[in-house]
């Protein structure tokens, strides 16, 4: 409980004491009711909103990995490339191979509620005592062989650095309070200036602090994925301003402009191959059920409204939203994908046929996993297959075994990059590893 009270003591404590078996009261009494439901897919199954005190909430102890590691696919193999780091999020390769890791840990939004507080804690329980960074790490495998020897630090003092692109010789990193670029030359493992602010990003409340990143095919525009500030805007509208959308970017002059909104929380960007159409994953809202609502994958499409905060999965209207606004309501997109309630996913990147035949046409999705379901959900990466350009079928595990059969964690994936010469780049925040899958010649061969 002493946890607790720090959590509480920087908050308006709104005259409650919170005692060990209140707060097993209040946890007890917000059960789940109804079985699970596969939310998967393009037409997924919405039960009816569960309305409650709090949410159920559990994350399983934190276990160190010992002489453990993650379970990938039968012909694949996994590698902890760096261990030790500072809370990596996001992961970059570069064109020679090096790979630069976004390591931070932002936010500076106070619980508004007693049960914000309550999950604040609960959340915090399966998070790394490690302090972000606030900076990117570069590694290096100068010999090809798969173990990158060198460790160095790139660039420090940064602010929640969070996501990267680069675009020929600038490197583009969004911070949690400005999108900044780095002159960058290939092969370079230290920057050699200060980076140049390109514009300011929303950062005076950060109840969602990550900003994503991508880059267009062209390099001159960058879409930059800003959450919301509220969970369906407890902070009033004007603490939204700028926020739950994709930004688009002049990368050149940082002149910017909403490019699709109705976004709770775009973590993670990319490009898909030859279409060069934007693409994202979500992360829903909270508080109606361990079953709603899903988050998901998404085509992003300029001007569309994807109907934050005042309906979910198309026109579901919240009704926990005041003011409605209906006719934003019947404006809004349905999303492309679901990939199941609360499974918080925080990466996104499309793959190459280097990767194998069976993953060859898709996107890789990290699922750092839930905080508010009795039966816990992500804690793994997986694949979603395409066609035609398009999600076709259900996803596939890839990368398991976070979430142990002993009902521990020992890991967490949060950023998924795909180098192109067949490796998938796993960030783990919680054990603060870095982990290289890679496919045996059988299975980049096999059909």
């Amino acid at each position: 409980m002493k946890r607790l009270s720090n959590y509480l003591s920087g908050t308006r404590r709104h005259a409650i004491l919170l005692a060990p078996v209140t707060l097993a009261l209040l946890l007890s009494a917000c059960g789940e009711k109804g079985q699970d439901v596969e939310q998967h897919g393009p037409e997924p199954t919405l039960p009816e909103p569960q309305r409650g005190l709090l949410p159920t909430m559990k994350i399983a102890e934190p276990a160190p990995w010992g002489d453990q590691h993650p379970t990938v696919p039968e012909g694949y193999s996994i590698t902890a490339i760096a261990t030790d780091l500072k809370i990596p999020r996001q992961t970059l390769v570069l064109p020679n191979g090096d790979i630069l890791v976004a390591e931070g840990k932002g936010g500076n939004a106070s619980p508004t509620k007693p049960k914000d507080v309550i999950a604040g804690y609960i959340k915090s329980k399966g998070t790394t005592p490690v302090k972000g960074g606030n900076r990117l790490t570069l590694l290096r495998d100068a010999d090809g062989d798969g173990k990158y020897e060198m460790k160095t630090v790139f660039a420090d003092k940064l602010d929640a650095p969070y996501g990267l692109a680069l675009v020929g010789d600038k490197l583009y990193v969004a911070n949690q309070d400005a999108l900044v670029r780095f002159n960058y030359r290939v092969g370079q493992t230290q920057a050699s200036e200060p980076p140049v602010k390109v514009t300011d990003l929303p950062s005076k409340i950060n109840h969602h602090w990550t900003k994503s990143l991508a880059a267009s095919a062209d390099g001159r525009l960058l879409y930059v994925g800003i959450g919301s500030n509220s969970n369906i805007t407890e902070r009033g509208m004007v603490a939204e301003v700028d926020r739950a959308m994709v930004w688009e970017v002049n990368a050149e002059n940082g002149a910017h402009r909403p490019y699709a909104t109705g976004l709770r929380n775009p973590t993670a960007l990319t490009i898909q191959p030859r279409s060069g159409q934007l693409w994202a994953v979500v992360n829903e809202r909270d508080e109606i059920g361990p079953n709603l609502v899903p988050d998901y994958l998404t085509s992003v499409k300029d001007g569309a409204f994807y109907g934050w905060p005042y309906s979910y999965w198309g026109q579901n209207v919240d009704d926990r939203v005041r003011p409605q606004d209906p006719d934003k309501v019947a404006s809004a997109i349905k999303p492309d994908y679901a990939l199941g309630s609360h499974v918080a996913a925080l990466g996104v990147d499309f793959s190459e046929p280097a990767m194998g035949a069976q993953f060859a046409e898709g996107v890789f999705i990290g699922e750092h996993g839930s905080w508010n379901r009795a039966t816990p959900a992500g804690y793994k990466v997986v694949f979603v297959p395409f066609r035609d350009g398009r999600p076709s079928g259900k996803p596939i595990d890839f990368v398991t075994g976070f979430f142990g059969a002993d009902g521990k964690t020992r890991g967490r994936p949060v950023g998924v990059t795909v180098d192109p010469r067949g490796a998938l780049i796993v960030a783990d925040d919680l054990s603060n590893t870095i982990w290289r899958v890679t496919p045996n010649k059988a299975a980049q061969t096999a059909r």
